[in-house]
């Protein structure tokens, strides 16, 4: 499906990331004075950095990369908490024309097993010529570090005083930038090796749809080693001369209301965010702190879940309409690290958000956001699972053709075979297309199958999160099949908010099936609640479903043989 480009960025507007050649002229071009990054600690501690002073470190960390050996087109695994320098050590890989690749910083929300699995599976396949971790880096987990021949390991970046001591290295538009890894529910495993000229064309594409003005400043507490904080909240007002407000992840979970805040503060005018954070927003921010923030400053605050929920947005905006956040706000896009970032973005035309279409769903209707309209340069088409192509309406793989489109798996020509075809992603996802635009309905190995219905784990879990006892975002649902019925039966397994909830276990999975079948007409066989912090996570910190699901079965292995289920704990 193309659409047709909108205007090339006017006059009035930011420089369009296609007058630079790579991402390094487009930091050398900025102004030195303008206000780049503003990093939220605390309220105590903000750090705050201008393009020239940001050139300077990038140049330092550059000098110093250099003093290890590191050459163009060396790896270089960036492990540090969010912040400046891991910034700036990622801008100083790309101006010495070494491909960075920042991997997840441990935390209190993964599960060490799996970070330990992930962080020895993507070094192992990188092969690093110089691993950069901080001071603070658990001494027991560098031992997971896959270390080849010749591989250094540096605690903290060495930043010489004297800039002149970089030696500048002529780059190509082709050369590749960095990698960047899709967030899975076993680890890291497939990076994403993206050039120059991809990522300048999508954030092309991107200020473009987006309108990207000279005014504008993004917040963001998106962590770097996911697409939606790389491309959208570092390289986009990177190359678009934008400043950016910026607070760590775990910063926000441990304060999600001060995201509102620093957008009140800061007057920033985009932000991105997943479906989960508006609900948590809407759902535990007293009233009383709300009455604090003034959001009329936002233009967009784009929701880049699959599939965006309707119930999400409206709980987000009827709590913070009162606080001047306007009805066009809240907008969407379809987006993935396979296409740098975004594929789809809703109108951003003043109209009152994306759209909406119900479908009658088993006798229920059922309510689809639009994720919007293709990109510039952007196609896609939806097929059967016997590879032919569904007219407009069906449901199906989602499969995509991009000018930004990643060439392949860095070093994983198996898994490149397997998703690229005819020059065209298959990306997993279903969904369908209509009158132009975009609607992801879920991942194609989630899908559960009832008695010959499809559902939805997304519209399971839900409902289960609207549950007050239930934490926002921490449900799974998956299928186990039951060979005496001959189909999948659904299975929940949800967090409680608090560890004294489970004293109501009965009450809440009472509520919670009667909910189920109140909304989709289906029965749940077994529910099981659990503590917080239970739920197997991924990267992008998002329950893992396939990830919980072992780890369920792990506890409970005659569940796998199609064993009467026994609900709760």
């Amino acid at each position: 499906m193309a659409l047709l480009e909108k205007p090339s960025l006017g006059s009035a507007q930011a420089r369009s990331p296609l007058s630079f050649r790579t991402l390094p002229d487009a930091l050398l071009a900025a102004p030195p004075t303008q206000t780049f990054v503003t990093m939220w600690h605390d309220e105590q501690q903000v750090e705050t950095e201008t393009f020239g002073g940001f050139l300077n470190k990038a140049r330092a960390q550059a000098a110093s990369f250099q003093a290890h050996q590191v050459k163009r087109g060396d790896r270089v695994i960036l492990i540090m908490p969010q912040g400046i320098p891991l910034m700036t050590a990622f801008a100083g890989c790309m101006l010495l024309g070494a491909i960075p690749a920042i991997l997840a910083y441990p935390n209190f929300k993964v599960e060490p097993a799996k970070y330990r699995f992930g962080l020895a599976g993507v070094s192992a396949n990188l092969k690093a010529r110089l691993v950069v971790l901080d001071e603070a880096f658990p001494e027991d987990l560098l031992g997971h570090v896959a270390l080849g021949d010749g591989t250094q390991v540096v605690r903290g970046a060495e930043v010489p005083s004297a800039e002149t001591q970089f030696r500048a290295v002529a780059l190509e538009p082709t050369d590749l930038a960095f990698i960047q890894h899709s967030a899975g529910t076993t680890g890291l495993q497939k990076g994403v090796a993206l050039s120059h000229a991809s990522v300048l064309r999508q954030l092309h594409h991107l200020a473009s749809a987006l309108d990207i003005n000279r005014e504008d400043r993004i917040y963001s507490w998106l962590p770097l080693y996911h697409d939606m904080g790389l491309i959208a909240c570092f390289m986009l007002p990177l190359v678009c001369h934008l400043p950016i407000v910026m607070q760590s992840p775990t910063s926000w979970v441990m304060q999600p209301g001060t995201m509102l805040k620093l957008i009140s503060d800061y007057r920033c005018t985009l932000a991105w965010a997943p479906n989960f954070t508006l609900q948590f927003l809407a759902r535990r921010i007293p009233l009383a702190d709300r009455k604090t923030y003034d959001l009329s400053s936002l233009r967009a605050l784009i929701n880049c879940s699959e599939p965006v929920r309707a119930r999400s947005e409206d709980e987000f905006r009827a709590a913070y309409t009162p606080q001047g956040l306007k009805p066009e706000v809240l907008q969407s896009s379809y987006a993935m690290a396979e296409t740098v970032f975004a594929v789809t973005q809703s109108g951003m035309d003043g109209g009152s958000g994306p759209r909406r279409v119900w479908v009658d769903a088993e006798g229920a209707a059922a309510c689809f956001v639009s994720s919007g309209q293709c990109l510039p340069g952007t196609e896609v088409r939806i097929i059967s699972p016997s590879g032919e192509h569904l007219p407009e309406g069906g449901v199906g793989e989602i499969c995509i053709r991009s000018d930004s489109l990643f060439e392949g798996y860095y070093n994983r020509p198996d898994l490149t075979a397997e998703a690229l075809q005819d020059g065209w992603y298959r990306s997993g996802d279903l969904g369908f297309c209509l009158q132009g635009e975009i609607y992801v309905v879920g991942r194609r190995k989630d899908l559960i199958i009832v008695a010959g219905n499809n559902i939805y784990p997304q519209d399971v879990e839900e409902i289960a999160c609207a549950h007050p006892a239930i934490h926002d975002g921490r449900a799974v649902a998956f299928g186990l099949y039951n060979p005496d019925l001959g189909t999948d039966e659904i299975v929940v397994v949800a967090e409680i908010e608090e560890e004294k909830d489970l004293e109501n276990s009965s009450a809440i999975e009472r509520d919670l099936r009667n909910a189920i079948v109140a909304e989709l007409g289906v029965a749940v066989r077994a529910v099981y609640l659990r503590p917080p912090r239970w739920l197997v996570k991924s990267t992008a910190g998002k329950p893992a479903r396939a990830a919980t699901r072992a780890k369920l079965l792990g506890e409970r292995p005659e569940l796998a043989t199609g064993a009467l289920l026994e609900s709760t704990s």
